[in-house]
């Protein structure tokens, strides 16, 4: 298989090995010629003990255009949607688009769907959480009826953004990139999204549905010319009266990337980093001690399992809503509605026949 991957950043260089490592062809370019050597003579071969000769750097002007299978777009969010169209004209298969797939506006995300769909090319978004061991243990638990009848479910994804900067050390804080700016897609709230994802995700599996209101309170913060949200806390309810919680930050040292189902027989738990290089899932029924299971994991391996399944529902071998376009938009419905909501100080409700668009989200 044929991979062109947009944006030399650190997502760029981990979806870039994790090709490389399932045998394909990878060109990876960037706008900035900055990045193709700081890529070649550091990111890669400290992170994956050398570089790979294998994979064509280039400018994104002089990048190959067609002829892909899949088309990866790893740029900063608020330009996810331009290039994703541009990548249509390429004719790819698919269409990997990092998460959040687009900005809090939802700006021009129905063109793209419907271009898409004309063209019958699958688009998928990197929430790569949700196809990892742990998550896929935890939804077995679900189905085995462990917890017994939901009761309330809470995903949190509380880190502080050093670690962002430490693989981005190029960039001296949240002002210098779409990190610092809410309105680009950066912040809490969109930038540590999985949590929300998460929470669907877990949702769906539950029989819960989709998020049909949204009430929440964030904490912005203006400095250095940069405008975010440090803190997002936001209380969910689904269209089936499934309630719960997600809190997702900035700040937290050390991190917390935990979720947990309370039901009436028992609870399950995710913890991603439970151990170092180790996920975990913990759960009991009522009554019971509760069973630990480890799951070994390096930051790598995540990107390697988003791939694999992204080629499985390329080639028909899995049918699963997991990463698609529309999953991923749901997920951002519920972070426009989140600030909304903050802003507005009262619940949001989202009318799912009118998304994905802002006009889906009333107070």
């Amino acid at each position: 298989m044929k991979a062109k991957v947009l944006g030399a950043g650190s997502i760029g260089n981990h979806l870039s090995n994790a090709l490389r490592v399932l045998g394909h062809e990878v060109v990876l370019c960037d706008v900035d010629p900055a990045a193709l050597p700081r890529t070649k003579n550091k990111v890669y071969p400290t992170r994956y003990g050398r570089w790979d000769d294998a994979i064509k750097l280039c400018l994104a002007s002089d990048a190959p255009r067609g002829g892909f299978d899949l088309i990866i777009v790893g740029t900063p969010p608020d330009s996810h949607i331009d290039l994703a169209l541009g990548a249509l004209e390429e004719a790819p298969k698919a269409i990997l688009i990092e998460k959040p797939v687009c900005t809090p506006a939802l700006e021009r995300v129905d063109d793209l769907l419907s271009k898409a769909r004309e063209q019958g090319c699958r688009l998928f978004v990197g929430y790569d959480h949700i196809v990892g061991k742990a998550a896929q243990r935890f939804a077995e638990l679900v189905d085995e009826g462990v917890a017994g009848k939901p009761e309330t479910l809470d995903v949190e994804f509380r880190e502080h953004w050093g670690g962002i900067f430490a693989a981005h050390p190029w960039l001296n804080g949240p002002s210098d990139s779409y990190l610092g700016f809410w309105k680009r897609g950066g912040g809490a709230a969109s930038e540590h999204s999985h949590a929300f994802n998460l929470w669907q995700h877990f949702a769906h599996r539950l029989g819960g549905g989709r998020v049909s209101k949204v009430t929440a309170t964030l904490d912005y913060l203006k400095a250095n010319g940069a405008e975010y949200d440090r803190l997002c806390l936001a209380n969910l309810t689904t269209d089936e009266g499934l309630t719960g919680r997600v809190v997702q930050d900035v700040v937290t040292r050390p991190s917390r990337k935990w979720a947990r189902l309370q039901g009436s027989d028992g609870f399950i738990e995710w913890h991603c980093g439970y151990e170092p290089g180790k996920d975990a899932v913990i759960y009991a029924r009522q009554g019971e001690q509760p069973a630990f299971q480890t799951i070994a994991k390096t930051r790598p391996d995540d990107f390697v399992l988003e791939l694999k399944h992204i080629f499985a529902v390329m080639d028909g071998q899995l049918d699963a809503p997991d990463l698609s376009i529309e999953r991923g938009l749901d997920t951002m419905i519920v972070v426009s509605a989140a600030h909304k909501s903050s802003q507005q100080e009262r619940s949001v409700t989202i009318d799912w026949g009118k998304a994905y668009s802002p006009a889906a989200l009333s107070g």
